[in-house]
């Protein structure tokens, strides 16, 4: 795969009624009113951080910025990965974390 492809598109295609069922349950959970919008995304970069995920990183750290959240704010989400995963995820994540950041 290419740096190119997008990996939701190919989903899409591919599984067009599961990728259906999964923007439904997506749009559920920006439904729930135990966070607020721009924690949701915090939480997400977390997650991603945690997990490696520096492509997921930069999508959702555009959806925070948009939603107020500051380059601190995102800087200090990664770091926190560093108790959960070491190193790593916050040495793929957040380069590209505030890269994304500072290019909105």
């Amino acid at each position: 795969m290419n740096e190119q492809t997008n990996p939701l598109e190919i989903f899409e295609k591919e599984a067009p009624e599961v990728a259906r069922a999964f923007d439904q349950l997506i749009d559920a959970l920006k439904q729930t009113t135990g966070l607020d919008p721009k924690t949701k995304q915090l939480v997400y970069i977390g997650i991603k951080s945690a997990l490696g995920d520096s492509k997921a990183i930069s999508y959702h750290v555009v959806m925070a910025k948009t939603l107020g959240a500051t380059r601190e704010e995102i800087r200090d989400t990664i770091l926190i990965a560093l108790t959960v995963c070491g190193l790593n995820g916050v040495a793929n994540c957040l380069p590209a974390a505030l890269a994304a950041f500072d290019q909105v």
